[in-house]
């Protein structure tokens, strides 16, 4: 249950102002159809971070507990750094539903969510619980908890969220979890 908890709340926490909920806010003043953009946000997030989490899950297994501890304490403590740097969409992000509006979204959201800070703590936390269910689950709901709003709001959310401080609070989680395990891995 903690797995899931912790990856919840994490995953929400730094998806405010990430890349994809700008996607997601492009997307919802693009074409205007909350639902399939909805389906195809959960279905990239599913497939996304069942990878992450298998990637995790596989690291778990392959490494030695020590040198994992070690990795997923340094990777939690850039993680906290990592997000107090705004994300950006790029200047020239297009967006067409050629193949429809859920094919869109699942594909651009699949692709923007490649090497994002959500994917890479799934990977940290599949790691670090050895939850895969869990951890997949709970990141997959904490990003549509941060993105069904932001696509049926759009961009007065956006406008409103104390965007500087939600990501305060997630570095400072990150960095709660990486002295936790930085001690863990001094600990032995």
């Amino acid at each position: 249950m903690q797995a899931f908890l912790v990856s919840t709340g994490i995953v929400a926490l730094a998806e405010i102002g990430d890349k994809t909920q700008l996607l997601a806010f492009i997307l919802a003043a693009r074409f205007k159809r909350p639902f399939p953009i909805i389906a195809g946000v959960l279905v990239a997030t599913l497939l996304n971070h069942g990878l992450a989490g298998g990637l995790g899950a596989w690291l778990s297994d392959a490494l030695n507990p020590q040198v994992l501890t070690w990795i997923l304490a340094i990777s939690f403590l850039l993680m906290a750094g990592w997000m107090l740097i705004p994300d950006k969409l790029d200047e020239d992000t297009r967006i067409t539903a050629k193949h429809g509006v859920f094919i869109t979204t699942v594909c651009t959201f699949f692709l923007a969510e490649m090497g994002d800070k959500t994917q890479l703590a799934t990977v940290a936390l599949a790691a670090q619980y050895e939850a895969f269910w869990s951890v997949v689950i709970g990141t997959t709901l904490g990003m549509m908890i941060a993105n069904v709003p932001a696509i049926f709001i759009g961009q007065k959310l956006a406008e409103r969220l104390p965007v500087k401080m939600v990501h305060a609070v997630a570095a400072c989680v990150f960095l709660i979890l990486g002295v936790i395990a930085l001690y863990s891995a001094i600990q032995g």
